[in-house]
């Protein structure tokens, strides 16, 4: 039912939103050298590697690891940066991934390949079994802003709660906190 649930919502959101999509890709290329998605190594469910795309906030050669570990993060955002990450539009070509099924529209956001204090975490609570997301529950409850163990433990908690409706509750709470910009550390 969640697959099913997935592929009808990505189909729809990729049909209306191809025009945006496509401007957005426009700025990202006419505001920066390089091109305009980034293909991000990722930890998928039973910790396999794949590649995540997003639209390219960040300048080429800033190196791959999460925000918050770079010196001045601001100092590697491109033009548009800040802006399609906090409207959260770097997102959006994750629609692929959940197109072919690496994600999912809820679940544990996927981990870089080298977080391996998160990865470690997720494999010894079974967060691993989950399918990744696109949005979670730990996005909701505080997204950059929470420690590893707390989104951890947000994630712990979705494996025992998801449903189909919890499901629907992230992302209505998703729309809600990207609709106010909330939650977005860079």
């Amino acid at each position: 039912m969640k697959r099913l649930f997935d592929l009808v919502l990505a189909i729809a959101c990729t049909l209306v939103l191809a025009v945006p999509l496509a401007i957005v890709a426009l700025l990202v290329l006419t505001t920066s050298p390089g091109p305009a998605l980034y293909w991000s190594d990722r930890v998928g469910r039973h910790n396999r590697i794949f590649r995540m795309p997003k639209f390219r906030s960040m300048r080429v050669g800033t190196p791959a690891v999460a925000t918050h570990l770079l010196a001045n993060p601001s100092a590697h955002l491109t033009p548009i940066g800040p802006f399609l990450r906090k409207s959260s539009l770097d997102e959006l070509p994750q629609l692929w991934s959940i197109l072919t099924g690496d994600m999912s529209f809820v679940g544990p956001r996927p981990a870089l390949f080298n977080q391996d204090d998160l990865i470690e975490l997720r494999t010894k609570l079974g967060v691993d079994k989950l399918v990744p997301g696109l949005t979670g529950w730990a996005q909701v409850n505080g997204r950059d802003e929470l420690p590893i163990p707390d989104k951890v433990a947000f994630d712990a908690e979705y494996l025992q709660k998801q449903s189909l409706w919890f499901d629907i509750r992230i992302l209505w709470l998703t729309a809600l906190k990207v609709m106010r910009r909330d939650g977005v550390a860079h």
